[in-house]
């Protein structure tokens, strides 16, 4: 079937509600590496990467090689029951989190990053005696199922589901850029603390009690670095002082690292960056390369031992699924075996030059920044601060249409769009992408600029 028919029958018979139809939809038949390739074989080097759920490239020998192994093992198993590779990928990440931070732990694993966050409020709720309320960031994003959508900072993820109890208290993340003028990111990320910190002053800020020493917040949820909210990298300082805050009134701080683990940001997890433990640590995604789906979480373990978190506290018919544990099982292994820091923190430095070098040639990006490849363009008007959403629309829709020029091909660029005006590119290249492909990636953003910028 061609491609006008496919589309015409996705336009018919598929829901919008499961994909994502801000653009013209785009059918891809083949992957490999960095390049996805449509119908008639262009090639589209993407730098989003299945929002970062493919760190180590499309189509990856190694890990593809395991899911063909364990299909011909042992490919299904309910979740009732073990499996070698289920134990011995908990055990790696129990371990290493053990390592780092000297608190011994549980894996406990789902299917997807959100009904992993659902199975840490459930967590944290049966831990701190059934407080059902949170913190969360604005512009923080964890999902969309109900309780993830709870602590997600959009309004447009639950406008249409009616009343939201258990909403969280969104406080301001430390996003420099739009923030106060005259303030380093240092002294603003110390700014931020000091706000959230005022919430504890008196019992009429209204989160705490000081007569029996309770807040009415169970837990922080903090994605270190923001995701959909535009990859906003935080102050240094910032995260070691909202965790003596929590610590002091007894609040517990979940990390989500559903987007920015293993390796995205030059460690396994993104939080080892700001000098922190975590209580809890939800994880996906890239585990299995975007193959088999599986996520989960770390927990401490005076949070999830089964004296306290028995047998069916939580529960998914696939979760621990033995084509998804065998993948991620290899992943580990494969992540301890090559230098991902030093290798990470190279090629992020090399393309954030080349950012900051278009920077300097398109006044229309406002802001640049980075952490290994975890990296961002903001795209505003020509005074280089007003977000400019349509511009950027522009260029997300000349990319996949497939049109831009190397070397007398024609090529197409795939970029993901983030912040909280929609108009930030989210860079997250596969962590194996060449020097040559970074370079390549700054020829096209170049030429699709020029082009946008246009008309």
């Amino acid at each position: 079937m061609d491609e006008a028919a496919l589309l015409a029958d996705e336009a018919r018979y598929c829901s919008f509600g499961d994909t994502v139809h801000y653009s013209d939809p785009k059918i891809f038949t083949r992957c490999e590496g960095s390049y996805l390739y449509d119908g008639e074989g262009t090639p589209f080097l993407d730098l989003q990467m299945w929002y970062s759920a493919v760190n180590f490239g499309y189509a990856n020998p190694r890990l593809d090689a395991v899911l063909k192994q364990q299909i011909d093992t042992l490919p299904q198993v309910a979740s009732q029951y073990l499996h070698p590779t289920k134990i011995e990928l908990a055990k790696i990440i129990a371990q290493d989190a053990k390592k780092k931070w000297g608190l011994d732990g549980r894996i406990h694993f789902n299917v997807g990053g959100s009904q992993s966050i659902d199975d840490s409020l459930k967590l944290v709720r049966n831990a701190s005696q059934g407080r059902s309320l949170m913190f969360a960031f604005e512009g923080g994003y964890h999902g969309r199922t109900l309780g993830a959508s709870a602590i997600t900072s959009s309004y447009r993820y639950r406008r249409r589901y009616g009343h939201f109890g258990d909403r969280a208290y969104f406080v301001p993340f430390p996003y420099h850029f739009r923030g106060p003028k005259g303030m380093s990111k240092e002294e603003y990320g110390e700014h931020c603390v000091q706000h959230f910190e005022r919430l504890f002053e008196s019992e009429y800020n209204g989160v705490w009690d000081p007569k029996v020493g309770q807040s009415e917040y169970a837990a922080f949820y903090v994605e270190p670095i923001q995701g959909t909210g535009g990859y906003v990298i935080p102050p240094p300082n910032f995260f070691k002082g909202l965790k003596r805050v929590l610590d002091k009134y007894g609040i517990l701080l979940v990390v989500d690292e559903i987007q920015m683990g293993f390796f995205r940001t030059g460690k396994l997890w993104s939080i080892e960056h700001f000098g922190v433990t975590p209580d809890v640590l939800v994880f996906g995604k890239a585990l299995t390369n975007g193959l088999n789906p599986l996520a989960g979480l770390w927990a401490r373990e005076e949070l999830i031992n089964p004296q306290v978190f028995p047998p069916g506290s939580t529960h998914s018919t696939f979760a621990s699924n033995p084509l998804g544990t065998a993948v991620g099982l290899e992943t580990m292994r494969m992540l301890a075996e090559t230098d991902y820091e030093t290798m990470v923190m190279g090629k992020g430095e090399l393309f954030l030059a080349g950012l900051r070098d278009l920077q300097k040639r398109h006044p229309e990006i406002g802001n640049v920044d980075g952490l290994g490849l975890a990296l961002r363009a903001e795209i505003c008007e020509a005074d280089g601060f007003t977000p400019n959403k349509r511009l950027l629309d522009k260029m997300v829709d000349i990319g996949l249409a497939g049109g831009l020029e190397h070397k007398g091909k024609r090529t197409g660029l795939v970029l993901d769009v983030g912040g909280y005006h929609k108009n930030v590119i989210t860079f997250a290249p596969s962590l194996h992408i060449t020097e040559e492909e970074i370079n390549l990636a700054m020829v096209l953003l170049d030429q699709l600029l020029t082009r946008a910028k246009r008309g």
